[in-house]
Parts: structure tokens; C-alpha cells; sequence
């Protein structure tokens, strides 16, 4: 069923503000895939917070005119799934692990904002740690003399409890 001027122009619209605050880009061809592989791979894009959409190639083209990902523009060739993110690594994380799981599914290429990426570049983006993960380590990180801290402010009471408490007992020994 094809689309009207309208929808074509919704659509076009829809893209065009996911790209206004996009950070990653990840074009992927999906020749052959069942329709339950495409839906189990789009439950993981929504989930990972990652836009999935397959789209007509004369739409995207026009939805990435005047935006830092127009150099896709000439690599949209054949049928292609359009991960759209605002983690950089979470849209090349969840088509990567999807290929890896499917011989059909095949990601082509990625960009950042005025950056076209290659197959090998969005493989490495993908094994990076996404933005979540990291917070959490330089959570850790910053907590961590903190915490030693309060431990050895905790040991001086507890160390003096205990020799109080090893008094206490050798006294009571003497009287007994």
C-alpha cells in the first residue's frame, strides 16, 4: 500500500525530528527476514531506546537533507532498516548483536552528526560500554573513597566498643 503526498510528508516530518536530536545513525539491510525476527528486533530497539523504522529511500533522503547525517544520503540503496538513537552506541549495539544472530540482517553502515561510519567503525562502536554503563563506573568510581571512608570512621568506635567489651570480661573473670 503506498503512501499519499500527506503521509509521505508525515513521515518525512516524523524523521526529521528524530534526527534533530539523534546522536547515532545505523543503516542496515534486512533482505529475508521473517516478519517474527523483525518484530523480536524491534521489542530490542524500543527497549534499548533506540527508533527503528524501515523507510522508503526517497524519504529518508529527503528526512536527512540539511541535517549532520545528509552523507548517508548516497549510501541508501535497497531495503533498509533506519536505527535512529540519542546514545551514540546504543542503535550500533542492538542491529550489531541482532546481526550476529542473523545471517540475513546486515548492517551496512552509521554516522554520527557529520560523520559517516563504515561496517567496521559501527562494530567498534557497538563493543563500546553505552552511556548508562559508564555513568554507573564513574558512579562507582566516585564513590568508592567515600565509602573507605566512612568504614574507617566506623572502625574507631567499634575498635573501642570491643576494648571496653575485653575489659569488661576480664574483670568479670577477677571476680569470679
Amino acid at each position: 500500500m503506498s503512501l499519499n503526498r500527506k503521509e509521505k510528508e508525515a513521515v518525512v516530518e516524523e524523521i526529521s525530528q528524530k534526527l534533530a536530536n539523534a546522536q547515532a545513525v545505523v543503516l542496515a539491510e534486512y533482505r529475508g527476514l521473517t516478519v517474527e525476527e523483525m518484530t523480536r528486533l524491534r521489542v530490542n530497539a524500543r527497549n534499548s531506546g533506540v527508533y527503528l523504522r524501515v523507510l522508503k529511500n526517497t524519504l529518508a533522503k529527503i528526512a536527512v537533507k540539511d541535517t549532520p547525517f545528509e552523507g548517508l544520503s548516497g549510501e541508501m540503496v535497497g531495503p533498509l532498516a533506519y536505527g535512529i538513537s540519542d546514545d551514540p552506541v546504543a542503535a550500533a549495539k542492538v542491529l550489531s548483536d541482532f546481526s550476529k544472530d542473523n545471517d540475513k540482517f546486515l548492517v551496512k553502515l552509521g554516522a554520527m552528526p557529520n560523520q559517516v561510519m563504515s561496517k567496521e567503525e559501527v562494530t567498534r562502536l557497538a563493543k563500546m560500554p553505552s552511556r548508562e554503563e559508564l555513568l554507573a563506573k564513574l558512579l562507582g568510581t566516585m564513590q568508592a573513597p567515600i565509602a573507605k571512608f566512612v568504614q574507617t570512621l566506623n572502625e574507631v568506635p567499634t575498635k573501642f566498643v570491643r576494648g571496653l567489651a575485653a575489659v569488661r570480661d576480664m574483670k568479670e573473670k577477677e571476680a569470679a
